[in-house]
């Protein structure tokens, strides 16, 4: 039992220890109905946000990443919920079987920083995983909000738009949504273009969009 606190409140667990804090009084505020699951956070699907924060393209930008990784289709707070347990986990095996073996403590600084990172690494795959058999569960209301956005005008934020890229913001009740688009090339679209929302790809969870101008042709 010491071995293991010793590893829960030693370098690097530590970090993930007050990380996995902060998001069992997350869930615990869920529980008792003070946070929204569904809508905390960022939405790795459809990202809410103001203008107020900046250039929307860095939401965008984060949204691809996630979506990279293997992050979507749960809200994101499931995501880190899951990314933080499983880094906390591998690391706190580490730390209580791995780094005692280290003779110095500098080594065991260096030690404990490289499980620091290979514990996030490894966690990434690991969350990607496990999320899979949940995307079910948020399948119904997802469908129903994008299915929402077809036949509205919105804005490209990347430079440009192909088969397999591009994100665009639709204008919604003050704030604005940041999705996932794609458009057959060659096309017109780019950073600012105004463009239609044509149907939406359940399966890929993106929108087909076409140039406004183009649309009304």
């Amino acid at each position: 039992m010491g071995d293991f606190l010793g590893a829960v409140t030693g370098y690097p667990t530590a970090i993930y220890t007050v990380l996995l804090g902060v998001v069992v009084i997350y869930w615990v505020l869920a529980m008792l109905g003070m946070v929204d699951i569904e809508h905390s956070g960022l939405d790795v699907d459809v990202d809410v946000h103001t203008h107020a924060d900046g250039d929307t393209s860095d939401i965008g930008h984060l949204a691809s990443y996630v979506v990279a990784l293997g992050l979507n289709g749960v809200p994101f707070s499931v995501a880190v919920s899951l990314l933080v347990l499983v880094a906390w986990t591998v690391s706190c095996l580490g730390g209580e079987w791995l780094l005692p073996l280290v003779p110095t403590m500098p080594l065991q600084l260096l030690a404990g920083t490289a499980l620091l990172v290979a514990s996030a690494l490894i966690a990434i795959p690991v969350t990607a995983v496990a999320i899979r058999p949940l995307r079910g569960l948020f399948v119904s209301h997802t469908a129903v909000s994008n299915a929402a956005l077809v036949g509205q005008l919105c804005r490209v934020v990347t430079g440009v738009v192909n088969e397999k890229d591009g994100r665009a913001e639709v204008a919604r009740r003050g704030a604005s949504l940041n999705i996932r688009v794609w458009a057959p090339t060659p096309n017109t679209l780019k950073r600012g273009s105004q463009a239609l929302i044509v149907e939406y790809d359940e399966v890929a969870a993106r929108y087909l969009i076409a140039a406004h101008d183009d649309h009304a042709a």
